[in-house]
């Protein structure tokens, strides 16, 4: 079985393609330098000649903050880039799996988000991969994985973030934002799990069981590595953005992954091997 990855050299898609490997898909590895997703004739030649079983649509535009004031590249990557593949895709009669997030959601609910609850975006990133999930919608074959607080071995993220300010005289994370964070592997044997039980098309939610707020995210991380860190909660009025973030990104995920402190224990002793 033939699985085509966009943004293959991607954070997610540097796991996610060996993972897939070992499952013994046939992988095809795709990024801006042998397909520009925002170019249909692109995709349209690249999809073609591959007639992949299954699509997995990782290449994303990803800067939250940067969205803000970049929104013309943020859409036309994952509004119009979306839009291409999802019309190829349904056209080819291909399966289409999207990456989305968290952030589609505005965090005013109380409870854990489930995949069926309203959408209300509040910064550009979210509307941007909204807009993508509305074009994947079109497909008659698709699976919409929103993920969240996505960190891995492979690119920028709050994790080893952390870890480079491990010697600041003190380090200030905010505290009033929860959610739910995601090794990028975790993400991927989500994705191979979809994949392989044959799930019924639609909305999942692919990210770590249990929760946490971006305090209680790094004390785990500092805990688990045996540093010492004079750690402050704050607000996030006390640490502003230029994009807005959601109090509350918990999502259910029906225990596709398993919880996040057991993930993290693993990637942290996997980045001292």
């Amino acid at each position: 079985m033939k699985v085509l990855v966009t943004g293959a050299k991607g954070m997610l898609g540097q796991d996610l393609c060996p993972i897939l490997e070992d499952e013994g898909f046939d992988v095809i590895e795709t990024d801006i330098d042998n397909m520009d997703i925002t170019q249909i004739e692109s995709v349209e030649q690249v999809l073609s000649n591959y007639q992949p079983d299954f699509i997995v649509h990782c290449a994303a535009y990803t800067n939250v903050d940067k969205a803000e004031e970049d929104k013309e590249t943020a859409f036309k990557i994952n509004k119009t880039g979306t839009e291409n593949i999802a019309k190829i895709a349904k056209n080819l009669n291909i399966t289409l799996i999207y990456i989305s997030t968290d952030y589609v959601f505005d965090g005013s609910k109380k409870e854990k988000y489930q995949t069926n609850d309203p959408v209300n975006p509040i910064n550009v990133y979210g509307e941007s991969k909204l807009a993508g999930e509305k074009a994947v919608q079109e497909c008659d074959k698709y699976y919409i994985t929103r993920t969240s607080w996505l960190y891995g071995h492979h690119g920028k993220n709050f994790v080893e973030t952390m870890l480079s300010l491990r010697n600041k005289e003190e380090l200030k994370v905010v505290d009033d934002q929860v959610g739910c964070p995601t090794w990028t592997v975790e993400l991927a044997n989500g994705i191979v799990k979809i994949i392989k039980e044959n799930l019924p098309y639609g909305i999942y939610h692919v990210c770590g069981s249990g929760e946490t707020s971006w305090y209680g995210f790094a004390k785990k991380i500092f805990e688990l590595s045996n540093i010492q860190v004079n750690l402050i909660p704050c607000t996030s009025e006390e640490f502003p953005r230029p994009a807005k973030r959601p109090f509350n990104s918990i999502m259910e995920n029906n225990k596709i992954c398993r919880n996040w402190e057991s993930a993290l224990k693993n990637y942290l002793e996997l980045r001292c091997e």
